[in-house]
């Protein structure tokens, strides 16, 4: 699947706004990807999670024994992509500000694990996850994402595998381009900003 067929997904389901938009990093940009109005469609879920696990077995990452996700955007991803690598998908949560495993979900220690996240801007949240996996002693081979808005820029301490590319200006509030501090601001995200 083309970074341009992932995109026109998005589009189909009107899930590539453009404005002003708040991220949840903090950062401003023009352009904003609303994967929940992809995933309330499971065929469209279905079809770039499908795509995103055949390009894991190619890339050699199929052999792991669990997907785990970063909650709550990446768990629609994570199941759905573990679906089609026939693994279990488990996810991590904020407890007090930092990621945790809970519901009984467990990693034993060596464990092969694929960290899986639906949109990629710095990379945050799945440093942090990935943080907390390595905390209960998991091997996390690579994380996966089905945009990856920093094209490629974002650190994370694995490869990352994306399922698409797409590179996004992104501003500090105080650094805003006058055309884009010229519209109205709107935080369409769901972490709040620090």
């Amino acid at each position: 699947m083309t970074a341009d067929e992932v995109l026109d997904i998005f589009r189909q389901c009107g899930a590539l706004l453009e404005g002003h938009f708040i991220l949840s990093s903090g950062l401003r940009s023009p352009v904003f990807l609303q994967k929940a109005r992809v995933f309330m469609h499971p065929d469209k879920a279905e079809i770039l999670c499908r795509a995103l696990a055949e390009k894991l077995r190619a890339e050699g990452y199929g052999g792991v024994s669990q997907i785990v996700s970063p909650a709550v955007g990446g768990i629609i991803p994570g199941y759905e992509t573990a679906r089609h690598l026939r693994v279990p998908a488990i996810y991590t949560e904020r407890v007090d500000g930092k990621f945790q495993l809970r519901r009984g979900f467990e990693i034993a220690p060596g464990e092969k694990v694929l960290v899986v996240e639906d949109i990629v801007t710095t990379g945050l949240s799945i440093r942090e996850c990935i943080a907390c996996l390595v905390e209960l002693g998991a091997d996390v081979v690579a994380a996966a994402c089905l945009i990856d808005r920093s094209g490629g820029e974002a650190q994370i301490g694995v490869p990352l595998v994306a399922l698409a590319n797409y590179k996004v200006p992104a501003y500090p509030a105080d650094a805003l381009p006058p055309e884009l501090a010229a519209i109205p601001a709107i935080k369409p995200g769901s972490r709040g900003l620090a």
